[in-house]
This record gives structure tokens, C-alpha cells and sequence, in this order.
């Protein structure tokens, strides 16, 4: 009886649903996409709160300057978008994550805002402006220690003072290294710049003094290559009229040579790039700036009345194709899987198979279900021959057991030794059967033990064929061994011996008197061949694939007791198979039959 599917859960129906959800989800969110994408790109572009990215790099140069890594920039990263509403991210030049005010994974935008560089962008003079040169707030290693300030603090308000005497208004200021400097609101009467002028406060104190000696150190080599080779020490000094001395130019004081101007300007970019390599460690790595809209700034758009039925009429449209679409496929999707539902849901003694109607992946399923349906058919013939085959192997033998027993209990027979010796062939040919079985339930289980030791193939096969001496004398049978003394076995004797022991009672039962069974081995590669050929009627061509199947007979009239049980072969297969060996059969009419075992070759051991 069919189960009836109900409507919702129908393969159909879900699809149909899931194609209208991910339609009108993708049509809502590239209309919001869409809107939100233009109206920020339209918001960035007309130049807005450029007053406030202008301060974010100033005051991230600044925090450059004065630090050596970023290693602490995160929370000045997020003081400043929470104070600005800006996405701020710092990312190193290959795009690797310094700082970001974002969630984890949000996409940076296109292209940076700027580079964050204090030792090639001063943010600091100008302020809102971007100019080429040194941030004067890396100073490094000139900043002053704290008695040095209190000296020159001394003489700044000692100067300040003296200013005031000639009335010249004047302020002290502190720049970046600590050092106290002298403003004044206009231009100062030269006059009294020359009284108040002691040349103390413009002297460098011990700390710059060292930090210029090492300075002029490091441009003297590029001093050198520019043609200026001085013979002496090399002096820098504070230019006059910079606004913070020991951030802007420095110059020579020792003329070079009598045309020392022409070396002016190579001199400065030497002094420039000593003094940046001077500075490198002191301040942060090369960082890139990037600046997006932030939370605290959403975009917000009006849509007229048009342009909303506008959205709506393309939405629906595309729902409605998606929609048409999905069901043509659903229903050509379903088609065949309401076949292969069908045949799984009839009785199994059927064996209903599907048509294969397309090349895709429903069809490649359609042709492995027929595959298993093909398969299942042959293994439960397979399975009631073989129970047909055990029923009938047990059958004859218990029933001979039986009616000898039943006539010696009537008295019509009287138990001689003859009838007992008969009784226990039959119990002999059960035990056999019983064994084979054992064996190949254990092989099917994967259960059979093996118990390897070396081995050496000749004294295997001399074993085997004393074992069947006797048999082949009674059968006028010439019984052969031929062994090359080099190959050996890691193999379970008993097990080995079983095996050969099968395929040579399986050739002396098909050969003729005056016949020759012959048991070779010898070594070809890594692999050791046993070989059991008879000079026999041999075996049809459309036989050999079926004499390892389990019950198998050439002759199906040939008795089971002199036939044997149909199970040697099988177990001779699964025997080789379990020591990692191949088990094959060969043969043509009236010229015999041979069967190779191939096993894996051993050392032979250190004491053979």
C-alpha cells in the first residue's frame, strides 16, 4: 500500500516555496543593495565630513610618531569612530588587518583614504593639510629629559621677560621634543631681537647633541658620495628660521669646498634621509587609512511613487519567471524519483527495474538502482541454489546413516564390521561438508585465522603430495613435484596445505589412470607461483568462470561422494585471497586443467 505524502512535505512544493524565497530575497536585497550602495557612493564623493577625515589622519600620524608598532591603536581606533560615525581601519600594504572599528569580516572599502606615514607626511604644521616631510612629532631619540626642560624653561621665560622690557608681546610654546620655544604674533623689532638674543635657548643640550652626532654619522656616507668629503667632524645646526628647529632643515655650518651652494640641495636630501633612517625605529610602520560611512551615519533614501511601482512591477516579474522556472525543473526532477519510489515500494521477489530517461545525476541514480536490483536478484538465486545445493549434500549421505540404522534396528541387518565402517564413510562425508562450510563462513566473516611462519615452497608441495601418495597410487595416477629452492612463503602451513590439498584432489578425481598430476612452484618477481596440473578431460571455456563458485559441477550427474562437495575450490579462493594471493584456473578440452595460486614472496630466513 502507497503512503500518502502530504502536500507541504511534497518534494514538489518545497521546491516551488524555496525558489519564491530566494527570489524575493534576492530581488529585495539588490534593490537595497543597489540604493544603499549609490546613495553612500554619492555621500563619499560630494566630499562630506572631509574635516573629520582630516583629523583622523592627523591625529593617527600623530600616534604614529610617537609610538614604535600599533600594538595599542585599537582603542584610539574606535575613540575616533565613535567621536567621528566613520569606519576607520588601518591594514598593512598587503591588506593584513592592524586596527578596524568594523565587526570582524566587513568588507574594506575600494581604495585607501591615505597613507599613514610620519616620516614622508607632516600632518602636524598645517593644520587640514597634507605636506611632503617629516612629522615634526616624531622626534625619538631628541626628546629632552625633564631637567633639560627645566633649564631651558629658565631661559625661555628669562628671554620672555626681556621681550616685554622693549614691550614685544611674546608666548612660549612646547614642541613635540619638550623643548620650549618663543612666538611672538608678528614681526619682532631686530633691535630687540639682538638685546634679548643670548644664543642659549637655540644651543642643543646634551640629549640633541648626541642624537646629532649620530645623525651626522649616518649622512656622511651619502655626503660623501655627493662630492662633499669633509676631512673634519662634521657639524649640523638648528635652522633660524624654522618653527620648531629639530623638526624641519638642518644646515651645514663647515662650507664645502668654495662652491659649497652648488651642494646645497644634495646636502639637505642627504640630512633628510639620515634623519628618517634615524627615526625609523621610533615611530609605527607604514599603515594604509581607510575610512568608510559608520553606524552612526545610515544612509537614508526616499523612493518617489513611481520608482516604487517601478521595484514592485520588476519584482514581481522576476518572482513570477522564477517561479515558472522552478517548476519546470521541479517536475522534471520529480518525475523520475516518483519512478524510482514507486519500483522500491514493490515486493522484492519483483525485482522491478526503472527506466533510464536522462544522462543526468537522476539518471546515473536510475541505473545504479537497476545495477542493485540486477545484483539482488542474482545473490538470492545464488542464495536458494546454495541452499538447495546444502539441503540436497546433506540429504544423501544422513539419509544412507539413516536407513542402514533403521534396518539394523529391525533386526534385517546385523551390525558387521563392514556396515559400520560404510556408516562412518557417510559420517566422514557430513564432516567434510560441515568443515567446508565452517571454512567458508569464516572466510565470508573475515574471522579465518591465519598463522604465518616461513616457508619454503618445495618442502609445502613434497608435504602435499605425500599426503595424497596413497590416493594416486589407488587412482594410477603419477603424482609429480617440481620446486625451485629459492621460493619461500610467509604463509599458515596448515592453511597452504589445505588449499593445494583441494586442488590436487580435485585433479586426481579428473584424471585417468595412467594420468600425471604435477605440483610446481618457483619465484617470479616479488611473487611466489604454485601451479596443480592434471592431464585430464580439461574444462569447457564456458565453465572456467564458474569452477570457484560454491556448488559448481562440469557434470551434474557425477555422484557428490566421488565429485566431492562443491566447496573445495571456493575454499582454495578464499584461502589465497586471505594470505594476499590470487587463485586462477586455465584450461582447454582433452588436454588437462592448471590452477596458479599467486602468492607474495618472502625472505628466505637468516638461518636457511
Amino acid at each position: 500500500m502507497k503512503r500518502r505524502i502530504p502536500l507541504r512535505k511534497r518534494l514538489l512544493v518545497r521546491l516551488l516555496s524555496v525558489s519564491a524565497l530566494i527570489a524575493v530575497c534576492s530581488v529585495a536585497a539588490t534593490a537595497w543593495l543597489a540604493v544603499t550602495t549609490t546613495t553612500s557612493a554619492l555621500k563619499e564623493e560630494q566630499g562630506q565630513d572631509l574635516a573629520a577625515d582630516n583629523s583622523i589622519l592627523a591625529e593617527l600620524s600623530g600616534y604614529a610618531a610617537e609610538h614604535p608598532d600599533w600594538a595599542g591603536v585599537q582603542r584610539t581606533v574606535r575613540d575616533l569612530a565613535a567621536r567621528t560615525g566613520r569606519r576607520i581601519a588601518l591594514t598593512t600594504a598587503d591588506r593584513t588587518f592592524v586596527a578596524d572599528s568594523a565587526p570582524r569580516g566587513t568588507p574594506l572599502p575600494p581604495r585607501p583614504a591615505a597613507t599613514v606615514d610620519p616620516l614622508r607626511t607632516d600632518t602636524y604644521t598645517d593644520t587640514g593639510a597634507q605636506l611632503s616631510g617629516i612629522d615634526p612629532r616624531a622626534v625619538g631619540p631628541y626628546r629632552i629629559t625633564t631637567a633639560e626642560q627645566k633649564r631651558l624653561d629658565a631661559l625661555a621665560d628669562r628671554r620672555k621677560q626681556c621681550y616685554e622690557r622693549f614691550g614685544a608681546d611674546t608666548t612660549v610654546v612646547r614642541s613635540p621634543s619638550g623643548r620650549p620655544v618663543l612666538r611672538s604674533p608678528g614681526d619682532s623689532d631686530s633691535y630687540v631681537a639682538e638685546q634679548c638674543a643670548d644664543g642659549q635657548l637655540t644651543m642643543p643640550v646634551p640629549t640633541e647633541e648626541r642624537a646629532l652626532t649620530e645623525l651626522s654619522e649616518l649622512a656622511r656616507p651619502c655626503l660623501k658620495h655627493a662630492g662633499m668629503d669633509l676631512a673634519g667632524p662634521l657639524f649640523l645646526t638648528f635652522d633660524p628660521g624654522n618653527r620648531d628647529p629639530l623638526a624641519g632643515g638642518y644646515l651645514i655650518s663647515k662650507y664645502v669646498k668654495a662652491d659649497s651652494a652648488k651642494f646645497e640641495q644634495a646636502a639637505q636630501r642627504c640630512v633628510l634621509s639620515a634623519r628618517r633612517a634615524q627615526l625609523e625605529p621610533y615611530v609605527a610602520p607604514v599603515a594604509e587609512l581607510f575610512l568608510g560611512i559608520g553606524d552612526q551615519n545610515p544612509s537614508r533614501f526616499d523612493m518617489s511613487p513611481a520608482n516604487k511601482a517601478k521595484v514592485i512591477g520588476v519584482a514581481g516579474l522576476v518572482l513570477a519567471v522564477t517561479v515558472a522556472a522552478g517548476a519546470v525543473v521541479a517536475v522534471r526532477l520529480v518525475r523520475p524519483l516518483r519512478a524510482l519510489t514507486e519500483a522500491a515500494q514493490q515486493p522484492p521477489e519483483l525485482h522491478v527495474r526503472v527506466p533510464v530517461t536522462t544522462r543526468d545525476e537522476t539518471g546515473i541514480l536510475a541505473e545504479a538502482f537497476n545495477d542493485l536490483t540486477e545484483r539482488r536478484e542474482r545473490l538470492e538465486a545464488q542464495r536458494k541454489a546454495m541452499v538447495s545445493d546444502i539441503a540436497h549434500e546433506l540429504r544423501s549421505p544422513l539419509t544412507n546413516i539413516r536407513g542402514w540404522l533403521e534396518v539394523v534396528r529391525d533386526g534385517v541387518v546385523d551390525p558387521d564390521p563392514a556396515l559400520l565402517a560404510s556408516l562412518h564413510e557417510e559420517s566422514l562425508v557430513l564432516q567434510r561438508i560441515i568443515d567446508d562450510l565452517q571454512d567458508l563462513a569464516a572466510a565470508d566473516a573475515g574471522t579465518l585465522r591465519l598463522h604465518r611462519e616461513p616457508l619454503r615452497a618445495g618442502d609445502l608441495l613434497d608435504q602435499v603430495a605425500a599426503a595424497h601418495r596413497v590416493a594416486a597410487d589407488a587412482a594410477g595416477v603419477a603424482l609429480r613435484t617440481e620446486a625451485d629452492g629459492t621460493a619461500w612463503l610467509e604463509a599458515d602451513p596448515v592453511r597452504m596445505r589445505q588449499a593445494l590439498g583441494n586442488l590436487v584432489s580435485n585433479a586426481l578425481r579428473h584424471t585417468p589412470a595412467d594420468g600425471t598430476v604435477t605440483l610446481a612452484a618457483c619465484r617470479d618477481g616479488e611473487e611466489v607461483v604454485l601451479t596443480v596440473t592434471d592431464t585430464g578431460a580439461g574444462i569447457a571455456s564456458e565453465d572456467l568462470p564458474h569452477v570457484f563458485d560454491r556448488f559448481w559441477r562440469a557434470e551434474k550427474s557425477r555422484s557428490r561422494r566421488t565429485g566431492g562437495s562443491g566447496l573445495g575450490l571456493p575454499i582454495v579462493r578464499h584461502l589465497v585471497a586471505a594470505h594476499g594471493g590470487t587463485a586462477t584456473a586455465a584450461s582447454e578440452p582433452d588436454t588437462g586443467a592448471v590452477f596458479t595460486l599467486r602468492l607474495p614472496a618472502a625472505a628466505p630466513p637468516a638461518d636457511g
